[in-house]
């Protein structure tokens, strides 16, 4: 799971939103102001018969500073990412 879901910077990284990019979900802003310093990102890759899953998974930063539930505030009853 992404760390990022529980960090108080999550809707101003850059990082994340590009995370989100890659995920092709919903920005949690368009214009993230805020540039973590090393960021560890695991890249799953799952070849399925005739297309690529790939899961990107923020698992470690520098920066990230612990607000549990940061992201559900912002997406109030919409799923977390997993």
């Amino acid at each position: 799971m992404c760390i990022c879901v529980n960090c108080h910077y999550v809707d101003r990284c850059q990082t994340y939103n590009a995370v989100e990019t890659q995920h092709e979900q919903p920005h949690l802003t368009e214009t993230p102001d805020f540039e973590p310093q090393d960021p560890t990102i695991n890249v799953h890759i799952r070849p399925h018969q005739d297309y690529v899953e790939m899961e990107w998974d923020v698992v470690g930063c520098e920066s990230f500073l612990q607000e549990t539930g940061k992201w559900a505030k912002l997406r109030p009853g919409e799923p977390i990412p997993t």
